[in-house]
């Protein structure tokens, strides 16, 4: 999905520049199949509206802007692909299926040993599945759980820069079943590769993008020893 988004808008701004400042790198495989859109899309954030300092928050982009953004960018979307929420929310997930055998607490145990390993701050934990059947009375619900992690000098990093990421944090990894009772550890995917297609990718420091990808390499590696079982 962000990479669909990002291929949209560049092919769209790339329509709009003159033929000699088009005249750019060799050509990015993430456009090779995008068709040029009927008008340039109009970003909701201008240089004089964004934080520049530490901590410092950009402006408020009103809703009926953000509207106006989403409406450009649809019906270049609906010509990339054809998905509903469902697709999209399982593209922006990074799953693993648990190891056949192994039981929802072996998971949670090799998760929360790994984490150790890599210093990763566990600073949260919300058993979604207990609300639901005590709240809602609902006793066929699954269990299911979300453990929040902390790396404390990569989210300063990233708060720095955009205070605005803050709603994504701290990170979180969910432990849950499906409806065959099969166990999968997931999270938000945190792959900042497709950026890498971006001419300065996208104004990202180098110091931001490094932590971006340990926080991932990190949170990868946990995952993966959750649903092995690794000890």
């Amino acid at each position: 999905m962000k990479k669909t988004l990002i291929a949209a808008l560049a092919t769209t701004l790339a329509a709009t520049l003159p033929a000699q400042a088009q005249q750019a790198p060799a050509a990015n495989p993430y456009l090779s199949n995008v068709p040029v859109s009927a008008g340039p899309v109009v970003l909701p954030v201008s240089p004089a509206g964004r934080g520049t300092r530490p901590y410092e928050m950009s402006r408020i982009v009103p809703e009926e802007e953000k509207a106006r953004l989403m409406k450009q960018m649809m019906p270049m979307m609906n010509m990339v692909t054809r998905m509903d929420v469902k697709d999209v929310m399982n593209l922006m997930a990074t799953k693993y299926k648990a190891k056949e055998g192994l039981s929802f607490d072996d998971v949670k145990q090799s998760m929360e040993l790994r984490a150790n390993q890599l210093n990763f701050k566990k600073v949260g934990e919300s058993p979604m599945w207990k609300d639901i059947q005590a709240v809602l009375g609902d006793k066929d619900a699954p269990r299911m759980e979300v453990y929040h992690y902390c790396d404390i000098a990569a989210g300063r990093a990233v708060l720095q820069y955009a205070p605005e990421s803050i709603v994504y944090l701290p990170c979180r990894i969910a432990i849950m079943e499906d409806a065959d009772k099969n166990i999968w550890v997931l999270t938000l995917d945190w792959n900042t590769a497709w950026l890498d297609s971006i001419s300065g990718k996208m104004g990202a420091p180098d110091e931001l993008m490094m932590h971006a990808k340990d926080i991932r390499d990190k949170m990868d590696n946990i995952m993966r020893a959750a649903a092995e079982g690794d000890l």
